[in-house]
């Protein structure tokens, strides 16, 4: 018995060690499956949002330049539009000739160098008269140096041991200042800029800047006031901070799941790796959370570098897996023009439209998304095991009678392989070739270097 005894202990004090290993007690936080994120509404279930840089999306960077794209926009198969801050941007310790997005000046206002009031308006409407939403950045966490609360609500700010404003802790953020939402009168000021927006603009949600930043009784506060004023309101969360799901947010970014496909990419990591990332997402995060699925966005291309230069051949394959996996798909702007530079961030640096080659592709998996139920972000998914699983991934998706499969090659090599599974027996309609394919099981598949197959039916 002693012995006995021994060797259990030692087991379970190994499997608690190898516990603590794979989730570093930092990374760990308080599982919220059971928790249900707000009802999203019903037009983000099936949408592809697209992220919209003002300033580098024409020649011009207006309003007006981009009203002129919008029939374009909605023929790649876009539903929703996020605007990249429009405010006016801070003067005092700019960065670069142009400054930052985020160091907001004001927060009712409208940034002149892309247009007037009238002038946003006329895009706000244009986006609504082609049935498109648009939802806009939103920087609670700090403003600009000179912001007229730094002078006519001070106390709305943090201050170090001499009294002076601070830019946020731990970043290099010097063009901004950190508020201090332990003051519940700025609580109320900056829900009612928010509100603002909807009612003076009818815009239909909110990405929020640092999020996590922000208290979460903030934001349980604000968006419920939202919601209040505009019952269909969208609100996306830049954090991966499951708590924000709860009350306040229907979706956040699956940041954790972008590295991982840049790690695949790069041959660090096998494709199992993602449904552990599938796995972690469905225990911390509250069920119905619509995380948001990208390649790239303004932050990854404008200093980590472009999709080419990130994943190189594999991104066609992680551009099929940002669409089909569960969740909600980014285009960011130029993606389908080759965007094939990193946007410089403080200065002009318009996109070139000249090639749009890219386009027919990203619209096939727009369309495929819009009008295939399985698609839908709510839809069922269930892993298809296949002989090669550090390799190949595959999948199903469900939703009613509508059924999508999908499995790509995620290495830079041909892999042949088996799958037994009942997901794969009977015929498919082929995505790429849209014809009919008759598949059995057990299935003897090959596929090329980063190459990939959606069935659907």
């Amino acid at each position: 018995m002693t012995v006995n005894r021994f060797f259990v202990s030692a087991a379970i004090a190994c499997a608690l060690h190898f516990l603590a290993w794979a989730n570093p007690p930092e990374e760990l936080g308080v599982p919220l499956f059971t928790e249900t994120a707000p009802a999203s509404p019903n037009w983000i279930e099936n949408a592809t949002i697209y992220e919209l840089n003002v300033r580098q999306f024409s020649e011009s960077g207006t309003f007006t330049a981009v009203e002129q794209q919008l029939d374009r926009i909605q023929d790649l198969g876009i539903d929703v539009i996020w605007l990249m801050p429009i405010h006016p941007i801070g003067a005092i310790n700019r960065k670069g000739p142009l400054g930052s997005y985020y160091s907001v000046a004001d927060y009712r206002g409208i940034n002149p160098e892309f247009g007037d009031e009238r002038s946003f308006h006329s895009l706000v409407d244009a986006i609504h008269d082609r049935g498109m939403k648009v939802i806009i950045d939103w920087v609670a966490n700090h403003t600009a140096w000179d912001h007229p609360w730094t002078k006519s609500n001070p106390d709305f700010y943090e201050t170090d041991s001499q009294g002076s404003f601070v830019p946020p802790h731990g970043t290099d953020w010097t063009d901004v200042i950190q508020l201090d939402f332990q003051n519940k009168e700025l609580w109320k000021i900056m829900k009612n800029e928010m509100l603002y927006w909807v009612s003076v603009y009818d815009i239909d949600g909110f990405r929020c800047d640092y999020a996590a930043g922000v208290p979460v009784d903030f934001w349980n506060d604000a968006t419920m006031a939202l919601r209040e004023a505009k019952p269909d309101v969208y609100l996306l969360a830049e954090a991966e901070s499951p708590e924000l799901n709860v009350e306040s947010f229907h979706s956040s970014y699956a940041w954790p799941m972008h590295h991982v496909f840049n790690s695949i990419a790069r041959g660090e990591e096998p494709a199992s790796k993602i449904l552990d990332q599938l796995n972690r997402q469905t225990i911390y995060f509250p069920h119905d959370t619509h995380l948001l699925n990208f390649v790239t966005n303004h932050d990854e291309n404008s200093w980590n570098g472009t999709t080419a230069e990130r994943m190189g051949p594999a991104k066609r394959a992680f551009e099929v897996l940002m669409f089909t996996l569960p969740g909600v798909p980014l285009i960011y702007n130029g993606q389908e023009a080759g965007l094939s530079k990193r946007l410089e961030f403080f200065e002009r640096d318009p996109i070139d439209w000249s090639d749009l080659s890219e386009s027919a592709f990203y619209k096939s998996l727009t369309t495929l998304k819009e009008t295939v139920p399985a698609m839908r972000s709510d839809a069922a998914f269930q892993r298809i095991p296949t002989t090669a699983d550090e390799h190949i991934f595959a999948f199903r998706r469900t939703y009613g009678q509508s059924e999508v499969i999908v499995i790509a090659n995620l290495t830079d090599r041909p892999v042949a392989f088996f799958s037994a599974s009942n997901s794969l027996h009977g015929i498919f309609q082929s995505f790429d070739s849209e014809s009919v394919v008759t598949l059995s099981n057990p299935a003897s598949l090959q596929l090329d270097a980063w190459q990939f197959k959606i069935f659907t039916r």
